[in-house]
């Protein structure tokens, strides 16, 4: 693998005038952060007069210790070159900046590395002239963990039914909220709305989209710094999909376009009425979603990766009314039961089926290559979608060419598997390590022995 220009080393001199600058604002060590193939963020501190060595690759690991590397014991370590660029001063622990990094190997890009794959996805599309737009919504839960491991909303007073966008229950946690929403501000990401979510101890922020890959380092980085000042409060914040069987999931829906390299100008945005479907969408648009369509269900295993993902896509779970979850794999205007939106006004398109338990660096790799092919093949999606298609009938699906997306993670990995794009994109070593995780994952939850199993059959034989 040849490596490009966004994966050149900065030069010495610049080097040292990043460690003037940071030194300069306090910083007394440096985080150089990678991430495993779950998402989860890796890797060694240096004192920031070493942050030139780091810079060239010095820190080393091993590979096999961690999930997803695909290394072998006797395998030469792996290296991990920080991107200076993307430089995020910790607002809890000043002393400390964290930096997004990637993983080489014998000095080239490791392509087992997620945020690698996103960078060449990103050299691919810059070569048909395309930058690529994205914005995570970041939902959450913060919550209070009891003596026996137990999960529950610490605010006794958060108890409606629905309490989506309930001031008072806002107001209750306002002390954490209020650090986050600082937090995000100060570092330049600007957060332009947050609330209370549509279940109990849930809550959502949603900041400025950015390029793709700063979207997904910040979203690395919010799940990282929630927890720490949830901690803080004596909580923990969790991004788990489904933490409770009666209470609305846990989405981080990936809002998507392209922009003209040249001009920085969307290309997905159009006036509503040179829009033959009135959504907003240029042509370009529609083939982009038509590529998504097409290989969806592959990408539900990137986009809700765990066996509580499928806790949350189900149609109606133990609740009165509908989940609203993405269950359909299907593309519409302002209708939340297709798993592609498109939001009021256009110029951009929403994956509502990823959740917050993604590897962003994964599922954005995999959505842009899926866009580009439909862009490349000049695919159509079709007509949008605008009824509530929980209420139609099997045969009326059927008739529209609407499927479902996989049900479980058993499923969502076979079909991945099975769709020789994913190889195509990924490689074939990255794709068979989130295959082999994910399959293992699958069967250690059914030899697992739940707390329903117990007290539904303990009694009963």
């Amino acid at each position: 693998m040849k490596s490009n220009a966004s994966f050149k080393k900065k030069s010495k001199s610049s080097v040292k005038k990043i460690q003037a600058s940071l030194a300069e604002k306090g910083v007394k060590y440096c985080l150089g952060a990678y991430v495993d193939i779950h998402g989860v963020p890796k890797g060694k501190v240096v004192p920031l007069a070493h942050l030139d060595h780091m810079a060239q690759g010095s820190e080393l690991y091993t590979g096999y210790a961690l999930d997803g590397l695909g290394q072998r014991p006797n395998d030469d370590e792996i290296a991990s070159v920080p991107d200076l660029d993307h430089i995020i001063q910790l607002p809890w622990q000043p002393e400390m900046a964290w930096m997004p990094a990637d993983n080489t190997f014998h000095g080239e890009p490791y392509p087992l590395n997620t945020r690698v794959a996103l960078k060449l996805q990103l050299e691919k599309a810059a070569e048909m002239g395309f930058g690529m737009n994205l914005g995570i919504e970041a939902e959450l839960f913060v919550l209070k963990q009891n003596e026996d491991g137990s999960l529950s909303v610490p605010n006794p007073d958060d108890r409606l039914t629905k309490p989506c966008y309930d001031a008072r229950c806002f107001l209750d946690q306002f002390t954490w909220l209020d650090r986050m929403a600082t937090a995000i501000n100060d570092l330049g990401w600007d957060l332009y709305s947050f609330d209370h979510e549509d279940a109990n101890g849930q809550y959502e922020f949603d900041f400025k989209y950015a390029d793709a890959l700063t979207t997904c380092d910040r979203f690395t980085f919010l799940r990282l710094m929630a927890k720490e000042f949830a901690k803080q409060e004596g909580l923990l914040a969790t991004f788990m999909p489904k933490p409770f069987a009666n209470k609305t999931g846990t989405g981080a829906h990936f809002n998507m376009s392209l922009y003209d390299l040249e001009t920085g100008s969307n290309l997905f945005a159009c006036d509503p009425a040179d829009d033959p479907h009135g959504l907003g969408l240029t042509k370009l648009g529609y083939q982009f979603i038509a590529g998504v369509i097409k290989h969806g269900k592959a990408l539900c295993a990137v986009l809700a990766p765990t066996v509580n993902s499928y806790k949350r896509l189900v149609r109606q779970g133990d609740m009165p009314y509908f989940t609203w979850a993405p269950v359909f794999n299907s593309f519409g205007s302002n209708n939340r039961t297709n798993s592609i939106r498109v939001p009021m006004g256009g110029g951009r398109f929403e994956s509502r089926n990823a959740d917050g338990s993604v590897n962003p660096y994964l599922a954005a790799t995999l959505l842009l290559a899926a866009g580009l092919e439909g862009i490349r093949e000049g695919l159509d999606p079709g007509l949008p979608q605008e009824d509530n298609l929980y209420e139609l009938t099997e045969s009326e699906r059927a008739a529209r060419g609407i499927e479902f997306l996989p049900q479980n993670l058993a499923e969502a990995i076979d079909v991945f598997e099975a769709d020789p794009f994913v190889t195509e994109v990924l490689g074939q070593e990255l794709r068979d390590e989130f295959v082999r995780y994910k399959r293992r994952e699958w069967t250690e939850y059914h030899l697992s022995v739940t707390a329903w199993e117990v007290k539904r059959y303990s009694h009963l034989f």
